[in-house]
């Protein structure tokens, strides 16, 4: 038998500072009838230049933790899903470690049963990261039934988009979101079943630079290649064909159909991606939320963010069969199936 699952607390933080269609058109050819009619898109949220992800990412985990009645000390596992780090090294996990509080001990450590390590570390599934994330985490629960995990997204795309190029410029914004996942005690949702892929034949796809594939030295300016560049066109086939597949997938596996499911939530990238999912997968539309107008494309955060207002407007319920989508760079995808 497999170990239980749950979804205990949830948090979400994104940035006060805004950039809209209008802000847009300011700075480069494009319009607010062109993004909305494309992309569904009103609105993102973004970082200001003195600000970094990690506060926004530890006021997600302080909300979801409040909500889960645990205290930092309870946390065994710290696990960041983030394609766009705060540094390479150290790890986005290790950073919001130190802000959260959650180190144990001080000089060299003694590690006992009732007082044991935390485990922290980043991992990029981009914008799959969340639906990675909750199969990671039951796999830490099928080894330790008494962990408790604090899984987290951390996005700030707005430093890695090229304004000169409307295509990609217009999707992507900032936030950070954070779930509490415990095998036992009280919860919110449980999570009954993952289903994860990818596929790296299809890598150039969608890319950001700014690794280690190019020697740079002092000095040296940057190249449109540091920042995203995605091949629209293909994207959003594979995206449509990824998620609707996997869900399906997940749904047979199951033995349950999409009339079994109360709420769908996908990956917000563009209402025309999430809308073509939903038409292949028959689900009627009052059954699929969406918010990506208000934050644009937050990758790894953006279901996150729709889980938690679809929770507080009482549309995401504990014990209702809410399917959950993604797919991001890599190529990766994945569901998950709560209840």
């Amino acid at each position: 038998m497999s170990t239980a699952c749950h979804i205990a607390g949830l948090g979400v933080s994104v940035p006060e500072n805004t950039l809209s269609n209008f802000d847009l058109e300011k700075i480069m050819d494009t319009s607010d009838e062109w993004i909305v009619t494309r992309t569904g898109i009103k609105n993102r949220h973004v970082l200001k230049d003195d600000e970094n992800i990690s506060q926004y990412a530890a006021e997600a985990c302080k909300k979801a933790m409040a909500e889960a009645n645990v205290s930092p000390s309870q946390i065994t596992h710290l696990l960041v899903a983030t394609c766009s780090p705060e540094t390479l090294s150290p790890s986005t996990a290790c950073i919001l470690a130190e802000k959260l509080g959650l180190s144990k001990y001080t000089g060299l450590p003694f590690i006992s049963e009732n007082n044991p390590s935390l485990v922290c570390f980043d991992f990029n599934a981009a914008c799959s990261g969340f639906v990675y994330g909750l199969e990671l985490s039951r796999a830490f629960l099928a080894l330790n039934k008494n962990a408790v995990i604090l899984l987290v997204t951390a996005e700030c795309l707005s430093r890695r988009m090229n304004y000169k190029d409307r295509t990609t410029s217009v999707l992507f914004g900032d936030g950070a979101g954070a779930a509490v996942i415990r095998a036992e005690g009280e919860y919110l949702f449980k999570i009954l079943d993952v289903s994860v892929g990818a596929d790296g034949d299809f890598k150039d796809l969608i890319r950001i630079g700014g690794g280690t594939d190019k020697k740079v030295q002092v000095g040296d300016t940057i190249g449109e290649d540091y920042f995203l560049s995605m091949q629209g066109r293909e994207v959003f086939k594979h995206a449509v064909r990824g998620m609707a597949q996997e869900s399906i997938k997940l749904l047979d596996k199951n033995s349950l159909s999409v009339n079994d499911i109360d709420l769908f939530i996908a990956h917000q990238a563009n209402l025309r991606i999430i809308e073509a999912v939903g038409e292949r997968l028959n689900i009627p539309q009052d059954k699929v939320f969406t918010n990506l107008e208000k934050y644009g494309n937050t990758s790894a955060s953006s279901i996150v963010l729709a889980m938690a207002e679809a929770k507080e407007k009482g549309l995401l319920k504990k014990g209702q069969k809410t399917l959950l989508t993604a797919f991001g760079a890599g190529l990766t995808w994945g569901s998950a199936l709560l209840g």
